[in-house]
């Protein structure tokens, strides 16, 4: 009797043990050398990937894309794996890991940001006949936005994963009618500004401004990403933001246009963290970017104010495509 319970835990001990050096094995080779077909010694057929944070289920070839888009991003990405854990009865294993990398170039979408990161995880796998059928994981990519300093509404995975489902429109007003909304709507006008990589100034206009509280002193842009200064922007510590007045309409031209250099003929000086604050300017502010937001066509930006100056002299109005002088509500030409 003792000889059978310690065959078999013997059988057992050497079960795991066969478990534990395939899946390091086949994790050491797609994480850190990208020779992500080593997964298919290890994955069941019927393989599939559950993320606990968004509910999202996907599969090998999506799991091995996935892989090959983070150590894009991420080129100098180093992963260790902790521990494993195997149940003894082989059906089920848990993996404890980190990683560490620098967000070197862009990812689906999201413009790198030059930051160092280090995330961990955990992965419960479901093992069937040697081979690992499912997988619960802590982590995904939306997980490793927010671990360097990006959290979105939406992980760019989900909405990448939504673009083949045809939303339903019922009920939604038209495009028209939306625009007859928004032209009924007085702004003020701001150019927000930064410094990109190599030291330029860089901005585009926006009425897209709001202040969102004083205590502490946060504001809110909104910026396409299809801009030229998007990226620089996503990519910067601190942005500025700068109230147009009534004599600065044909600077408010320039920041609309895609001239190469808005900053040629403009005189400009540095805030205390460097960003371009137009002189000339109603009011102007430097603020700390604090959050990211991602949407499908926009990133919210909110920024705690670091600097504030202020001109007496009238601020620049809009509304349904033209400017107004906002003490005599007179239109600019």
């Amino acid at each position: 009797m003792v000889l059978t319970i310690c065959g078999d835990r013997i059988m057992i001990t050497c079960m795991q043990h066969n478990i534990k050096g395939a899946v390091q094995k086949a994790w050491e080779a797609a994480w850190d050398r990208g020779e992500v077909d080593a997964f298919d010694e290890i994955l069941h057929p019927d393989y599939r990937r559950v993320s606990t944070r968004s509910g999202r289920i996907t599969d090998a070839a999506s799991l091995k894309q996935e892989i090959l888009d983070a150590r894009s991003a991420f080129p100098d990405l180093e992963t260790t794996i902790d521990r494993i854990v195997v149940d003894d009865d082989g059906e089920s294993a848990a993996v404890f890991w980190h990683s560490v990398g620098t967000f070197g170039n862009d990812l689906n979408g999201v413009p790198a940001t030059g930051r160092r990161v280090e995330t961990r995880g955990s992965n419960l796998l479901e093992l069937r006949d040697g081979r690992v059928a499912s997988e619960q994981v802590t982590w995904d990519q939306s997980e490793l936005l927010a671990d360097v300093g990006v959290p979105s509404l939406r992980s760019a995975f989900e909405e990448a994963a939504e673009e083949v489902v045809v939303d339903d429109l019922s009920g939604v007003p038209s495009i028209d009618a939306l625009k007859a909304f928004n032209r009924q709507f007085i702004t003020g006008v701001t150019v927000v500004t930064t410094i990109d990589e190599e030291g330029k100034p860089r901005g585009l206009a926006a009425n897209s401004y709001a202040s969102v509280s004083l205590d502490p002193p946060l504001v809110l842009i909104c910026v396409q990403k299809s801009t030229s200064t998007h990226a620089p922007l996503y990519k910067a510590t601190h942005l500025g933001i700068n109230i147009m007045s009534v004599e600065q309409r044909d600077t408010v031209g320039v920041f609309a246009s895609r001239e190469p250099d808005k900053f040629a003929r403009l005189a400009w000086h540095h805030g205390p963290a460097g960003s371009p604050l137009i002189d000339g300017s109603a009011a102007s502010i430097e603020a700390e970017i604090k959050e990211r937001f991602l949407t499908k066509t926009h990133t919210v930006f909110i920024s705690k104010v670091t600097h504030a100056e202020a001109a007496e002299v009238d601020a620049m109005i809009y509304k349904a495509g033209k400017f107004f002088d906002s003490s005599e509500l007179s239109e600019l030409q």
